[in-house]
């Protein structure tokens, strides 16, 4: 895999240089910029008290946590319409947000949390590839920010966090594995593949396709492997930036 020339000069198996610059939205209970090569993420947790009507009905105890996902026009090559201007949202957005959702409210006791809403806004200022990952990646930063906020102001007695969790994309270009794809080896790969896992290295979720291409068991279990490896080192960074307030 070394052999293997990227674009960036990385090796297979290196991530590209990463970066948070928490409280990047002073109103938000917690934000932060996730900056991930080129791609550019603002990650924001507002905290609402109260909870869906539909948990009121079906007196479901507990919180919730609900995502909102959206590139900014200016954040790709060329201009990207506002969803709105459609008059609906994007199918790639509604299934990003959804992704978002269910990945952070897999590392979340949503009893623990009380009667609130989570909500989370994740908005795309730059896209070089993984947009969806740099999502699920500073958001997990902002939501512990925003944990440590409601503790603080003794809103929750204990932390409701069962676990970190990270997302990073693998694939395979020119029949070599690669960790981090950023957009020219995203386009051009024949395997592209999201992994969302936690800190006791737990599958979260996993989406995976071969690009009018297949792949064998043996490449499944080269690119699990890159993807747990990259995990690893984005929980570490995480829980630096988190230590940092």
């Amino acid at each position: 895999m070394s052999e293997f020339s990227r674009a960036d000069n990385r090796a297979a198996n290196q991530i590209r240089p990463l970066r948070f610059q928490n409280h990047i939205a002073p109103h938000a209970a917690g934000s932060t910029l996730i900056e991930w090569g080129s791609t550019r993420v603002i990650c924001g947790v507002t905290i609402e008290e109260s909870v869906p009507r539909w948990m009121k009905e079906q007196k479901v105890e507990g919180g919730w946590i609900t995502a909102e996902y959206s590139m900014l026009p200016y954040s790709t090559l060329t201009r990207k319409p506002r969803d709105i201007s459609k008059g609906r949202l994007d199918g790639r957005s509604s299934e990003i947000q959804r992704l978002i959702g269910r990945s952070i409210r897999a590392a979340i006791d949503l009893e623990k949390i009380g009667a609130r809403t989570i909500c989370v806004d994740c908005d795309v200022l730059q896209a070089d590839g993984g947009t969806r990952t740099a999502a699920i990646t500073g958001t997990f930063v902002a939501l512990s920010l925003a944990v440590n906020k409601l503790i603080a102001e003794k809103k929750i007695a204990e932390s409701p966090i069962l676990s970190g969790i990270a997302a990073v994309s693998v694939g395979i270009v020119d029949g070599t594995p690669l960790l981090d794809l950023c957009y020219t080896e995203d386009v051009a790969a024949a395997v592209d593949m999201n992994l969302v896992m936690n800190a006791r290295g737990e599958f979260i979720e996993l989406q995976g396709t071969g690009e009018e291409a297949t792949f064998t068991d043996a490449q499944l279990v080269d690119l699990l492997a890159l993807g747990k490896a990259g995990i690893k080192e984005l929980l570490a960074a995480q829980q630096l930036a988190i230590s940092q307030g």
